[in-house]
C-alpha cells in the first residue's frame, strides 16, 4: 500500500451536501443519521458556498430558542459559516493538517477546477498521518 501523502489519498470522494435553502432540522438529521461533524454547503450550480459544523447548529438552535423563534424554521445559510477555505487533491496532507490546526476547523471541501470533488474531515488527516508514521517507522526497521 502506497504512503498517503496527498489529500486525494485520504478524501471522501461523493461527500454529502446540504443546499443552502434546506432546513437547519434536516441538515441536523443528516449529521445524525450518518455521524457526521459538519457537511459542505452547496447553491443550485452544486457549488460549495459554505460549511455547516455541529456547532454552527448548535448556535442557530440556541438562538432560535432564546429568541422566541422556532428552530423549524431557521435555514442553513443562516448557520452556515460563510469563510470556506477548502483545498485542492493534491494538497499536500501536512499542510492540509497544519492549515486545519491553526484554523480549528475541523473539515475542508476539496475543490479541483472549481467542482466540489471530495470533502476531507480532521479523522481523514489524522489516519493518514499515523499511515505515513508507520510507514515510517517500518522502512527505518528493515
Amino acid at each position: 500500500m502506497p504512503q498517503p501523502t496527498t489529500i486525494n489519498d485520504c478524501m471522501r470522494r461523493n461527500p454529502l451536501t446540504i443546499h443552502c435553502e434546506a432546513s437547519l432540522v434536516q441538515a441536523i438529521e443528516m449529521i445524525f443519521d450518518y455521524k457526521l461533524t459538519g457537511l459542505t454547503v452547496t447553491d443550485d450550480e452544486g457549488c460549495a458556498v459554505g460549511i455547516l459544523s455541529e456547532l454552527d447548529c448548535m448556535e442557530a438552535v440556541l438562538n432560535a430558542i432564546y429568541n422566541d423563534g422556532d428552530p423549524e424554521h431557521s435555514l442553513v445559510k443562516h448557520a452556515m459559516s460563510k469563510e470556506l477555505v477548502s483545498c485542492k487533491p493534491t494538497d499536500s496532507i501536512v499542510e492540509v493538517a497544519q492549515s486545519m490546526l491553526k484554523s480549528r476547523q475541523r473539515r475542508r471541501p476539496v475543490m479541483e477546477d472549481g467542482k466540489l470533488v471530495g470533502q476531507v474531515s480532521s479523522s481523514n488527516v489524522l489516519w493518514a498521518l499515523m499511515e505515513h508514521s508507520r510507514r515510517k517507522m517500518f522502512n527505518a526497521g528493515q
